[in-house]
């Protein structure tokens, strides 16, 4: 009867569009930011839970849920395409790229089957949205304001767990800092047992508001008719984890429900409060929720359904991305395989505890720092601030902590040859566009898509610029013949990381090189050239060059494009006292702080002016 009701509607009404459809079941996601899977269906013992752990009890938890991307704005992005950001130049945080034309957002597949898309309330994608993506998208967005009958789609995001929250003073603790468990890659300080207790209140009350929106679902009478997913966004928003590509970065809950008049599409193993094993990714949540809805997921999506019929074989590694967070440079990749974690560095110069306004405004942030400073940490804990190593490796079975780098472990070597294939045989294959510089991306994509040009190997060979650019990081290996060669490459990310691996590998390799580098200030492309003057000015071999008016120029409000911006000051701030001397040879004009709220880096190179101000003045 229903059936004939809703066909008999839309040939009254002239609806255009399939039909709703009463044997696709509704999807209901509550997702929380900045969580790992704190929960005492996960065996947390500070976990304070009911709600969610109820839900486990009659679901499914995935043990082994990456979110790809440690930070909100990739990992979100990651989610709504389907596919991985360095394969769309997305990573870079809020940087808002473009996707080629006939590319969708997922929920905009499962609006043209009929159903009603809602999101409550967060976007914050990096790509621009092709289209009309929700039906709402606001904070009073709700699957109650759906035509009668017509299946919903329906997103409630927590912002209670949110790094922000964490942080929020003043808090009365129910937790007590004495009492929680300060996992090994942190310092067991007073700040930083007040942050994890504060991080598990924040989580008793997002599962509070969890417990809400199921009970809504209740009194709806809609339980039996919705599959309800539940999934953190990335690691805990606390520093090592929060902005880290390793495991405690990037492992998240996820709780998958499906109602008995829908067990046709439960993933096999599928049992009441069963834990699953197999690796999931944030990339594999949109073909998933479009094998749910009955849909086949279009080709360029990257992920595998785990659930419906369109399900297909997991991938048996998990990649893990992070490059540009906020006004701060990286570029690191990492992979995991069962228990095995390998991460590569590919800016072993940079630090994981590198300043970065946002993180720093966490008190036991400050507090780490500190001791680190005073010389009284041990090793473990200070290497947070000290360069990467170009590798590392990490067994989760005998080191959770990820503490103890196995890279250089003789009886590790086959695991870590391995993940090192693995990983850069995935680069290769989705077209890892982020290897460019972000500058160099853009400038290359004026009139095309980032996702266009990494798959153009006509335009771009980016098997020839991710081997230069492994090999400049390999700081183990400390031959440099072979850079200066490269810097005459045709390609100009090849000369990139060229002028990296010469400047990574010092004064000597830098100043046997000084000819071909100094031809470089001149080319074509200002990334590279403001490399070369990084380069030539942070080993003392800049004499009888113009690097310093390069890297200056790079600087520029307005003439440079924002991330060359970003990145000629990253460099003066890297090169210490030299990049002050230079930073105050700017033109005044350019040191002015401006409010500039843009998605597009006006910010970040705010921050970046007010970081090296601030140096200037510390006596």
């Amino acid at each position: 009867m229903r059936r004939c009701f809703l066909v008999l509607c839309s040939l009254l009404t002239g609806m255009v569009g399939p039909l709703f459809a009463a044997d696709r079941p509704n999807i209901l996601w509550i997702s929380s930011e900045d969580n790992g899977p704190a929960l005492g269906c996960y065996g947390d013992q500070d976990a304070r839970t009911p709600h969610l752990d109820a839900l486990a009890r009659k679901s499914v938890i995935y043990r082994n849920c990456w979110s790809n991307a440690p930070v909100c704005a990739p990992a979100r992005t990651t989610i709504i395409t389907g596919m991985f950001c360095p394969s769309t130049g997305s990573e870079h945080m809020r940087s808002e790229v473009q996707l080629p034309a006939g590319m969708k957002m997922f929920p905009q597949y499962l609006r043209d089957a009929g159903y009603y898309c809602t999101n409550n309330v967060k976007e914050d994608y990096n790509i621009t949205k092709p289209g009309p993506v929700w039906n709402e998208s606001s904070n009073k967005a709700h699957w109650k304001n759906r035509a009668p009958g017509q299946p919903f789609f329906s997103v409630f995001n927590f912002t209670t767990t949110h790094e922000s929250q964490v942080r929020n003073r003043p808090h009365a603790f129910i937790h007590s800092p004495g009492d929680v468990h300060v996992p090994g890659f942190h310092p067991d300080l007073p700040e930083v047992r007040e942050a994890w207790a504060q991080y598990h209140d924040q989580m008793s009350v997002m599962d509070t508001q969890a417990g809400q929106i199921l009970e809504d679902l209740e009194r709806a009478g809609l339980t039996a008719d919705t599959i309800v997913v539940y999934f953190g966004d990335h690691g805990p928003g606390l520093p090592r984890c929060k902005r880290s590509p390793c495991n405690s970065g990037l492992r998240v809950p996820l709780i998958l429900h499906i109602p008995d008049q829908f067990k046709a599409l439960a993933p096999e193993g599928y049992a009441m409060g069963q834990a699953l094993d197999r690796p999931v990714s944030f990339v594999d949540l949109a073909p998933t929720m479009l094998s749910l809805a009955g849909l086949e997921p279009p080709p360029t999506m990257q992920g595998r359904a785990f659930a419906g019929p369109q399900t297909r074989d997991p991938c048996e590694f998990q990649f893990g991305y992070r490059a540009r967070m906020d006004e701060r440079l990286d570029l690191t990749r990492s992979v995991r395989w069962k228990n095995w974690v390998y991460v590569r560095n590919l800016m072993p110069h940079k630090t994981a505890g590198q300043f970065q306004t946002y993180m720093y405004e966490t008190p036991m942030m400050l507090t780490w720092k500190k001791a680190y400073d005073a010389g009284t940490l041990p090793i473990q804990h200070a290497r947070f601030f000290q360069p990467d190593a170009p590798e590392e490796l990490y067994n989760l079975d005998t080191d959770p902590a990820e503490v103890n780098n196995l890279a250089t472990c003789i009886s590790c070597q086959d695991e870590l040859w391995m993940l090192r294939r693995a990983l850069h045989n995935w680069q290769i294959e989705i077209g890892d566009i982020d290897i460019l510089p972000e500058a160099e991306m853009h400038r290359r994509t004026m009139n095309s898509t980032p996702y266009e040009l990494g798959h153009n190997p006509q335009t771009l060979r980016i098997d020839h610029v991710l081997a230069t650019a492994e090999l400049a990081s390999d700081t183990s290996n400390p031959s440099w013949n072979l850079f200066p060669h490269l810097l005459a490459h045709p390609e100009p990310g090849v000369r990139y990381w060229a002028a990296m691996g010469l400047m990574l590998r010092g004064t000597a390799a830098v100043s046997g090189s000084v000819e071909p580098l100094a031809a470089r200030l001149t080319d074509e492309s200002p990334a590279v050239r403001t490399m070369v003057a990084e380069a030539l000015l942070r080993t003392g071999c800049a004499e009888g060059t113009n690097a310093r008016e390069v890297l200056l120029a790079g600087c520029a409000d307005g003439p440079a494009p924002p991330a060359l911006a970003l990145q000629a000051l990253n460099a003066l701030d890297d090169m210490e006292a030299q990049g002050l001397e230079l930073f105050q040879s700017l033109p005044a004009a350019e040191k002015v702080h401006k409010s500039d709220k843009s998605r597009n880096h006006g910010e970040y190179r705010t921050r970046m002016l007010i970081r090296l101000q601030s140096k200037i003045m510390v006596p």
